[in-house]
């Protein structure tokens, strides 16, 4: 018993301190992945602090005073990290109005879906999609197999655009409605496509469209979240600068409640349909303890919801959403959306110019160093 008792204090500290590493290291808002990183499993660390919290005292013989700045430091963490995902609970305030009378006219429905390129099963993408009857398709990762499996699509949604990569970060939208100023935008980084369009409505009224896939700050993919925090507030700020319908949607690969995210929707003003709601986390799919909501639908106040779901598996990484909005006239006046301060504005603007100044200077350093090598 000794033994066990040796054993497994040790690890509770060290659980413990990482708990607590990854609660403070985010606060100093560095685009480091390492700093970054401890955004995502907020709730995942909240239970582990409270875990440590109730199993630690079992296991010390003596409540000293440093044992005891432990325990408060993890139960500060526990607490901090709980007021994070606290929206993102059933029992909190809506942000979004119920629907009680969608009109079918001005009712937008969207299925999106991050197919992951190595997925083989696309007919159960296809039976999904068909089964619920959406109105647009957003497909993220989808290389040229995706599209050649998912080509009948375009029977019964004939506007699309489709730009398929080998890197993981293809894109491709289906629509059975009418799609006007379709473009295919690349933000920050010239690998990474976004799809900006403007949808027509049943009714004749029209919707900006954003569809947005950035890089996620991950060892595997990029060291840091600079461009992908420049790519969402770029966004931000172009539909800031208009006061009409807009819908943005896609795999940001950042979730919910990031400093970034919440940056995102004061400079953009728009509304996040699962505050009040719950989660509905979509990622990784095989990992349910590590699940963390990655894909999102954000709207204007222009907008009520009708339904938010999160769909079965398809064979990917991520579960697939499914979200109808209605159109009303008098969202507006009874949904208040968020307002950035000047500070805030001043500080997305840092954001991105910070992006694209590391961006031109790693470019002249890899000319420079490819000149060296002729």
């Amino acid at each position: 018993m000794e033994t066990f008792i040796w054993t497994i204090k040790p690890i509770l500290y060290f659980v413990g301190a990482i708990a607590i590493l990854l609660t403070f290291l985010p606060l100093l808002k560095f685009s480091a992945w390492w700093i970054r990183i401890g955004e995502f499993p907020r709730l995942q660390i909240a239970l582990i602090c409270v875990a440590v919290l109730i199993i630690l005292p079992f296991f010390v013989s003596e409540m000293t005073l440093s044992r005891a700045l432990f325990l408060l430091m993890l139960a500060a963490c526990a607490v901090y990290q709980i007021y994070c995902v606290l929206p993102y609970i059933r029992v909190y305030p809506k942000q979004v109005q119920k629907s009680r009378v969608p009109l079918p006219k001005n009712v937008i429905r969207l299925f999106i879906c991050n197919v992951l390129i190595t997925n083989r099963k696309s007919h159960k993408l296809l039976k999904l999609v068909k089964k619920m009857n959406p109105d647009l398709v957003l497909l993220a990762e989808p290389d040229d197999r995706w599209i050649k499996e998912v080509a009948e699509l375009k029977t019964t949604h004939p506007y699309f655009v489709e730009y398929p990569l080998d890197n993981a970060y293809g894109i491709a939208l289906y629509s059975k409605l009418e799609l006007e100023d379709l473009k295919l935008e690349f933000l920050v980084e010239d690998d990474i496509p976004s799809i900006h369009a403007t949808v027509v409505l049943r009714s004749g009224k029209k919707v900006n469209l954003y569809c947005v896939h950035p890089r996620p700050p991950v060892p595997t993919e990029n060291f840091r979240s600079l461009e992908r925090d420049a790519e969402l507030l770029i966004v931000g700020k172009k539909i800031n600068q208009t006061d009409e319908p807009t819908i943005v949607c896609g795999d940001l690969n950042d979730v919910a409640w990031s400093w970034t995210t919440k940056l995102f929707q004061r400079i953009s003003g728009l509304l996040d349909p699962r505050i009040g709601r719950g989660l509905y986390s979509t990622f990784p799919v095989a990992y349910p303890f590590a699940w963390c909501p990655l894909d999102h639908v954000f709207h204007s106040n222009h907008f009520r919801l009708a339904e938010l779901k999160r769909l079965r598996s398809v064979g990917s990484d991520h579960f697939p959403m499914y979200i109808s909005l209605s159109l009303e006239t008098t969202a507006e006046f009874t949904q208040e959306e968020p307002v950035a301060d000047p500070e805030e504005h001043a500080e997305a603007e840092e954001m991105i110019e910070e992006a694209f100044k590391t961006l031109e200077e790693e470019r002249q350093q890899e000319t420079e160093e490819g000149m060296q090598e002729a």
